[in-house]
């Protein structure tokens, strides 16, 4: 056991119309082990979540959803690892 904190990242895998939009994509991991878990999680339709790949370009944000290890290590390097 590390002791470092578990980050989490949930994000909406389908459009505002869908009737499957509250169905979310969540990962949750621990930075220093590496160790990740990813699910199917519920987000009631009026939550907001944070967009964390919003500024960048469809090709790249593509490309780290289609890979839950290589979207967690985009995300520990643009926060430096914080949570």
């Amino acid at each position: 056991m590390c002791r470092e904190p578990v980050r989490s990242y949930q994000y909406r895998f389908h459009p505002p119309e869908s009737s499957s939009f509250e169905r979310c994509t969540g990962s949750a991991w621990c930075s220093g082990c590496r160790i990740y878990s990813g699910n199917m999680v519920y987000v009631p339709r009026k939550r907001v979540l944070v967009d964390a790949l919003a500024s960048l370009p469809a090709d790249d944000r593509e490309r780290l959803l289609r890979n839950e290890a290589v979207l967690i290590d985009h995300l520990d390097s643009r926060d430096g690892g914080q949570q």
